[in-house]
């Protein structure tokens, strides 16, 4: 089949509904990026991805009548078409489980309409290159991000003002999507420690709005960043000598922004989900029972693929990243 981004033509418009978190999406940039080419795209996701996007993607809320109705058994749907009119081609990764949905976005969007499930099917197919797939884009790309200028100097006055301007600096983000993703914070805290050891070492610590209440656990040993937008936080951890965090989206914008980085990987599978960047290394144990369903990994009563990685192997493993010239060789 003639890939459907051939059509593209300088001026178009093209319609994206995308209905990710945070790491679904950086996951989803090249794909985006690839659509984008020749065109206009108006993206409808959480509008704080509009910091991630170049400026010909214009990202707004998913939260949006026109949509919503299309969910909407028995709707008025001629609002939606008028709405779908005014673009070349539609791309939706929303409502395909859902039969009203289907009936309704096929009617709406006509010819000029394309319908996925946010998830693929069957194989263990990684997540970029399946959406990559859905756009007619080959596989292999890797998400980046173009920080803004204002990002930049905003990051650069957060280094000086919390004493780590030139600084050999480790960014570590403890926290994830879900609690059981999370290797122990004591051992991310053993990490810094020997970061601290070495000449010039310094650490930031990125909080989300999950790890609020850890401020001061960390405050002793590292600087810690908290309320960032998505811009402020690209620009921070490109600054960054070393990234370490988990199966996160904040570790997917590491990667994406081309700081070395180290993703811990304990019940989720690195084949679909490890980051794609420049110097990129996936740490797992690959303990039998992992990686495991998601019932399975909210009810485990040991995690042993997170508890039983020491600080040991994750400090060679940063010790092994900052000799290893840039590649591309993440899965």
């Amino acid at each position: 089949m003639e890939s459907q981004l051939n059509s593209a033509r300088t001026g178009a418009k093209a319609l994206v509904i995308f209905p990710g978190a945070l790491g679904d999406f950086v996951c989803f940039l090249p794909a985006l990026h690839a659509v984008a080419r020749g065109r206009v795209v108006d993206l409808y996701a959480r509008a704080e991805y509009g910091a991630l996007v170049p400026a010909n993607i214009h990202a707004q809320s998913i939260e949006r009548r026109e949509l919503g109705r299309l969910f909407v058994a028995g709707a008025d749907l001629r609002e939606a078409e008028a709405f779908f009119g005014k673009f070349e081609i539609v791309y939706s990764w929303s409502g395909s489980g859902d039969a009203v949905f289907r009936e309704n976005f096929a009617c709406a969007a006509g010819s000029r309409g394309r319908l996925f499930p946010f998830r693929p099917a069957g194989a263990r197919t990684h997540i970029i290159d399946y959406y990559l797939e859905c756009v007619g884009a080959p596989p292999g790309g890797h998400p980046t991000i173009a920080l803004t200028r204002e990002s930049v100097e905003w990051a650069r006055a957060w280094l000086r003002a919390n004493g780590l301007e030139g600084a050999r600096l480790l960014a570590i983000a403890p926290g994830s999507g879900a609690q059981e993703k999370n290797w122990p914070r004591d051992d991310y805290r053993e990490v810094i420690q020997y970061w601290r050891r070495s000449p010039g070492g310094k650490a930031a610590v990125v909080l989300g709005p999950a790890e609020e209440g850890e401020h001061a656990f960390w405050r002793p040993h590292a600087a810690v960043a908290r309320g960032l937008t998505l811009g402020q936080l690209a620009a921070l951890l490109s600054m960054a000598d070393v990234y370490l965090g988990n199966d996160s989206g904040v570790t997917h914008i590491a990667a994406a922004v081309g700081v070395k980085t180290i993703a811990l990987f304990g019940p989720t599978d690195p084949a679909e989900w490890a980051p794609r960047g420049k110097g990129v290394e996936v740490i797992t144990l690959q303990v039998g029972c992992s990686p495991c369903e998601h019932p399975a990994m909210k009810s485990c009563p040991h995690r042993k693929c997170l508890t039983t990685l020491r600080p040991a192997g994750v400090i060679a493993a940063v010790e092994r990243i900052l000799l290893e010239k840039p590649a591309f060789d993440s899965p």
